[in-house]
């Protein structure tokens, strides 16, 4: 936790406040024994009412003070630790959209997703109980041996002994549990894992009846949580009843020593009562402080995953440059570009080269797994090249910033994803400053207009979470109307129609061809009729380039692409 020190920056008033303010509390908390004591040895062995009200009456206002104090500082207690864990999720998930793709799936991203809510959580609570413990439960239980030494030293060793064999007990068990609730950690990034899966494949899941082998999965994987939350649970209940143990120990001691001094006259009953009361109250916050030490050890394990992430540098710096296209430079162009996904087998992409001008549109075919879509993703720089060189504007894509590439190019994926809010706010995410009629140009442009103009609210109407009141196709459509919103100068559609019918499909590209002329587009399909009239179509087969050229070309001097033609067109629509 201490590397996340930097997140109390501001916040030292409170930091400072908070504790001195229970150590106020547990200052007079420590003289309400000795009170009693006068009370006893004074007021009551000589019947005086008077010194007994009077002395009543102080320990009532004392109560009320300490009170006072008590809600303050667990208000500053509060705020610091809500300030804490708010800047230090902000600064995490900023951190997280720095990462490359490859990064997160590093991490994995059930991971992050416990990492940014229940771990950061478990470090804003465990910050809080610090603030509020950390001075008040030493300076308590310190103080009470102190305070039993004043009254008699005899005593007060027999307290010492106790008190020191609890934080030896403590201890101990802090050093077993710490690295318990690591693993506690880790399998919670299952269950995470195994509830993101199950419910954005819920339809796979039911349609292929895997209820019951799911849930029994799931059942294991919580269960192995369980049995280790279960065993350190085992562990840390066995401190409070060693701790009473030890400390009720050290009563009896103070008893049986204390017993015949009081009978001897060399020990009052006042301080006897006195002494025992600081023995209850060492007790009770002994335990307050093994408590806040297995919230700590939680914490701590919770902070180190949290650092773990932001000591994970993206493996893509951004370059020095803006992106920009020039009319006398590709828009886009790939130079024996080949490359391979971390951990992967072999090559996604192996050689591949183009040239994209402005205005002009490339087509990209090939079978499942041919590269396609690891095509798009290296043009957006979500990962880079292994060899070779990705080029926009004729400037090599790592040596631009970020920002600025994804302002000039622009991606719709086939798994079209849309995000709970309105219509307008998601084509919004394309253009911020668009106006209203170029919102409604590119819902033409995308063959949407129908899908805003048949809602009773227009532009207002509902999105729910990832777009579920609309169909595969709505949705797909709405993706690209939300990125025609900014007029990208390259628009890479990934099979961005698949859920198109053939029709809507046609009338897409039409309006593409019409409203996005000076863009350079790159049309990623497996139907040749989408492709089939851009100016270029390039042809991959397992990762491989083995076209490139117009359609009438490849027909002649590509089998591949023949064969592809020849299994989706009639043999009179393969020859216009």
């Amino acid at each position: 936790m201490f590397k996340l020190r930097r997140y109390l920056a501001g916040h030292y008033a409170e930091c400072v406040v908070a504790p001195l303010f229970k150590g106020l509390e547990a200052l007079l908390q420590l003289l309400v024994p000795l009170v009693m004591a006068q009370v006893i040895d004074v007021g009551i062995a000589s019947r005086d009412a008077s010194y007994v009200l009077a002395h009543g009456a102080l320990l009532a206002g004392v109560g009320v003070f300490a009170w006072v104090i008590s809600v303050t500082a667990q208000f500053f207690c509060s705020r610091l630790a809500s300030a804490f864990g708010t800047a230090m999720r902000d600064d995490l998930f900023a951190h997280v959209l720095t990462l490359s793709r490859a990064d997160v799936e590093r991490i994995g991203r059930a991971s992050l997703v416990t990492r940014i809510t229940n771990d950061s959580q478990q470090v804003q609570d465990g910050l809080n109980m610090f603030f509020r413990l950390i001075l008040r439960s030493p300076f308590v239980t310190f103080g009470t041996v102190v305070a039993a030494f004043l009254v008699d030293g005899v005593e007060g060793a027999a307290l010492l002994a106790a008190v020191i064999v609890s934080g030896a007990i403590v201890m101990g068990f802090m050093r077993v549990t710490t690295g318990r609730y690591r693993q506690i950690q880790r399998g919670l990034d299952d269950v995470q894992l195994r509830v993101a899966e199950n419910l954005e494949g819920v339809r796979v899941l039911r349609a292929f009846r895997r209820e019951e082998s799911e849930r029994s999965d799931f059942a294991g994987v919580a269960g192995a949580v369980r049995d280790r939350q279960v065993t350190t649970g085992d562990i840390s209940a066995l401190v409070n009843p060693l701790t009473y143990v030890a400390i009720n120990c050290g009563l009896i001691a103070l008893l049986w020593l204390g017993g015949p001094r009081v009978s001897a006259g060399t020990l009052t009953q006042g301080q006897l009562v006195a002494l025992v009361s600081y023995v209850s109250q060492a007790l009770v916050e002994l335990l307050k402080l093994t408590n806040l030490i297995m919230l700590l050890s939680k914490a701590s394990a919770c902070a180190r995953r949290v650092n773990e992430v932001f000591e994970t540098e993206p493996s893509m710096a951004d370059g020095p440059l803006e992106a920009a296209l020039a009319p006398d430079r590709p828009a886009v162009a790939f130079d024996d570009v080949s490359f391979t996904y971390p951990g992967g087998a072999g090559s996604a992409l192996s050689h591949v080269s183009f040239e994209l001008m402005a205005g002009r549109t490339l087509g990209v075919i090939g079978g499942t797994g041919s590269g396609k879509s690891t095509l798009a993703s290296l043009v957006m720089r979500f990962y880079d090249a292994t060899s070779g060189s990705v080029r926009v504007g004729g400037v090599d894509v790592r040596d631009l910033t970020r920002q600025s590439l994804r302002r000039v190019v622009s991606l719709v994926e086939q798994g079209a994803t849309l995000f709970s809010g309105t219509i307008e706010s998601n084509l919004r995410w394309g253009g911020p400053d668009a106006g209203e009629k170029d919102l409604e140009a590119a819902l033409s442009t995308a063959q949407a207009a129908g899908i805003a103009g048949g809602r009773e609210d227009g532009l207002a109407a509902e999105v729910e979470q990832f777009g579920r009141n609309f169909s595969g196709g709505q949705r797909q459509r709405l993706a690209v109307a939300r990125t025609l919103a900014r007029r990208p100068g390259v628009l890479v559609l990934d099979d961005a129609s698949s859920a198109l019918d053939f029709a809507t499909d046609a009338a897409l590209r039409r309006a593409l061809r019409r409203d996005c002329s000076g863009s350079a587009v790159i049309l990623i399909s497996q139907r040749v009729t989408t492709v089939r009239h851009a100016d270029q179509i390039l042809v991959l087969d397992g990762g491989r380039q083995v076209g490139l050229g117009s359609h009438e070309e490849l027909l002649e001097r590509c089998p591949v692409y023949r064969e592809i033609c020849e299994s989706q067109l009639s043999s009179e629509e393969v020859a216009r």
